[in-house]
C-alpha cells in the first residue's frame, strides 16, 4: 500500500531539487523536469524515485550558519576591545 504524499512532501522534495540544482547535480532541465514530476506525484514513493539517485542531504545548511554568526560576533567583541584598549592608550597618554 502506497502513502499518499501531502503538499509539503511535494514543496520538500522541490526544495531538495533546487539545493541539488544549485550544487550543480542537476541541469536546469533536469530541475525542470523532475520539479514537473513531483508537483504531479500522488505517492511518497513517487517522490523517493524523483531524488534517488541523489546523494542524501543532510541538515548542515542549517548548522552552518551558526558558526558564520559566532565569527562575526566574535570579530565585533575584538573590535570593541581594541576600540576601548584605543581609547585607555590615549587617556593615558594625555
Amino acid at each position: 500500500m502506497d502513502i499518499r504524499a501531502s503538499d509539503d512532501d511535494r514543496q520538500r522534495t522541490v526544495a531538495a531539487l533546487e539545493r541539488h540544482a544549485g550544487a550543480g547535480r542537476l541541469t536546469l532541465d533536469e530541475f525542470a523536469e523532475r520539479a514537473k514530476v513531483a508537483h504531479s506525484a500522488r505517492t511518497l514513493d513517487e517522490l523517493a524515485a524523483i531524488t534517488g539517485d541523489l546523494p542524501a542531504e543532510t541538515t548542515g545548511g542549517a548548522v552552518a550558519v551558526e558558526p558564520s554568526r559566532d565569527l562575526l560576533i566574535l570579530f565585533a567583541v575584538a573590535a570593541a576591545t581594541l576600540i576601548l584598549l584605543g581609547v585607555f592608550i590615549a587617556m593615558i597618554r594625555a
